[in-house]
């Protein structure tokens, strides 16, 4: 496992979502930007996001060119534009998301494998002081439903077919899910309530 001075490096190296996106080929940046058009958050989302008093840094090992990736990250850059965190003081409360290409950074994607494989998305979730949290990775828990439903029957879907609405509802609400104990976790770290003195 990496050291919080190796996860505070690559995460400054690391590229925020719009320059992430921006870094993809033509029509890997449609397919992101058509993706995260169909993502919304809820009201009720929204308030739970910006309830978040501690800041959570979101490293994720990706590929531009990865369909579990457009059909995933998305879902995490709406997160963090519904409680940005101020990027000039590492205390602030909210998300910080950062990319960075799995190719790219091989080396530092090594201890991140999933099943064997470096598959991603891999979501590296880290404290204020960059110290690691918790990690989730490859696909959801309703991602896996639905694709299992759709590929261990009869009838297997054609690759690239449209993301029916429910599902991006429903593995939005996962990776809320892992967010949000994240974010609980942090806030009952006794070593975070004693540093900011709450």
């Amino acid at each position: 496992m990496h050291t919080p001075e190796t996860f505070a490096s690559t995460f400054a190296l690391a590229k925020p979502y719009a320059a992430y996106v921006a870094s993809g080929k033509d029509h890997e940046r449609a397919g992101w930007n058509a993706f995260d058009a169909r993502v919304k958050l809820s009201g009720e989302q929204t308030a739970l996001l910006k309830s978040f008093t501690r800041r959570v840094n979101i490293l994720v090992i990706s590929g531009t060119w990865c369909g579990d990736c457009v059909q995933q990250c998305p879902m995490l850059a709406h997160f963090e534009r519904a409680h940005p965190a101020d990027r000039t003081s590492p205390d602030a409360p909210g998300i910080d998301l950062r990319f960075i290409d799995r190719d790219e950074f091989a080396a530092f994607a090594v201890p991140f494998k999933v099943c064997g494989g470096q598959r991603v998305p891999v979501a590296i979730f880290l404290n204020e002081d960059f110290e690691f949290v918790a990690l989730a990775g490859d696909k959801t828990l309703s991602r896996f439903r639905a694709i299992a439903a759709r590929s261990l029957g009869a009838n297997c879907p054609l690759p690239g077919a449209p993301v029916p609405a429910d599902e991006i509802a429903a593995t939005t609400q996962d990776w809320l899910n892992e967010v949000e104990r994240v974010a609980l976790l942090l806030r009952l770290s006794g070593r975070l309530r004693q540093k900011h003195e709450d």
